[in-house]
């Protein structure tokens, strides 16, 4: 009778084991920013649907928290209530580098595995992954695209705007000058490699582009590397009634753009990707890990993981298998 006591009582502990390990779930906290632009819109907006899939296919083994902040001051902070959550997993896409760099060190020093997406921190010692997307890519395509095309019709004129005055961007712009400069016969109104910052913002871009619209009787193209500034490029255009501006090409890959290319916009043609779906990736990635699928060897590593989301041009010739209607940006 003691035994059969004994047998039940460990069968029970088993069980209760068993039953515990089952209920403790891993923690995948994602930290992004607020939407101040398209971009940030549509990687919060990635953020939020990649979750929603993940839950419908990892059943209770994983959960998810996705904090989105509006300066870096507070993502520091949303990091602080994501490991008070317990979360095993960080991805996150910095508001800016250097604030984010020592906070992202501590929590991989405690055993989380951190996965830091687009804009990446300042310090290379330790294990995570930097995943981003293709910068100079963006940059060489977009040169290669507007040259071939500036070329074939005749066109010679073109200025161009940058972000802001970030690594990221001069990557871009250095690598689509090159392109621009290597074709041999194009000219840019603003004199060697110069452009202005548009800030990735929609009323920037209009500004700016009203200012080289009262500058210059001639523009046959215009390279704003994005797809926000792209709107208040056409803007302007169209308030002036500028019939001379033939090209005009941003960047990233929105929706909206994606429509006017496939309505045939004559002006809009293509765009170059810099997707927000990279937060996707991130997400995946961690998730991926933490269900065996992936080795978390980078968290072990004495210097960062590098992965690069390719980049490449959207025209009418790929452009529905890049267009999502419900997509935010």
């Amino acid at each position: 009778m003691k035994k059969i006591g004994v047998v039940l009582l460990i069968m029970l502990m088993v069980c209760g084991l068993a039953f515990g390990q089952k209920a403790q779930k891993i923690k995948i906290g994602i930290a992004v920013p607020t939407a101040d632009h398209g971009w940030t819109g549509g990687i919060g907006w990635w953020a939020n649907e990649t979750v929603k899939e993940l839950k419908k296919t990892s059943g209770s083994v994983l959960d998810f928290r996705v904090v989105h902040s509006a300066n870096a001051t507070q993502q520091v902070r949303d990091l602080e209530s994501l490991a008070t959550w317990g979360m095993n997993f960080l991805v996150v896409l910095p508001h800016e580098s250097d604030p984010l760099t020592a906070p992202i060190k501590q929590y991989q020093a405690r055993g989380i595995k951190c996965i830091v997406v687009d804009r990446g921190i300042s310090d290379y010692s330790f294990g995570y992954v930097d995943l981003a997307g293709d910068n100079p890519g963006l940059g060489r395509y977009s040169g290669q695209w507007l040259s071939r095309t500036m070329k074939a019709e005749g066109l010679t004129n073109y200025v161009a705007m940058g972000g802001m005055p970030v690594n990221i961007d001069k990557e871009r712009m250095d690598a689509f000058f090159a392109e621009m400069n290597r074709a041999g016969g194009l000219v840019n109104l603003l004199g060697g490699n110069r452009y202005e910052f548009g800030n990735w913002s929609t009323q920037d871009a209009l500004r700016i582009m009203q200012d080289f619209l009262t500058r210059y009787p001639r523009i046959d193209a215009v390279f704003c590397q994005d797809d926000d500034m792209l709107l208040g490029v056409l803007q302007a255009i169209r308030e002036r009634n500028r019939t001379d501006v033939k090209v005009v090409l941003g960047g990233a890959g929105s929706k909206v753009v994606y429509k006017m290319i496939m309505d045939g916009h004559p002006q809009v043609r293509a765009t170059a990707l810099y997707n927000p779906t990279m937060i996707r990736d991130g997400i995946n990635y961690a998730a991926d890990v933490a269900r065996g699928f992936k080795s978390d060897g980078f968290h072990y590593a004495a210097t960062p993981t590098k992965v690069v989301i390719p980049s490449g041009m959207v025209d009418k010739n790929n452009v529905r298998q890049f267009y999502n209607p419900k997509s935010i940006f």
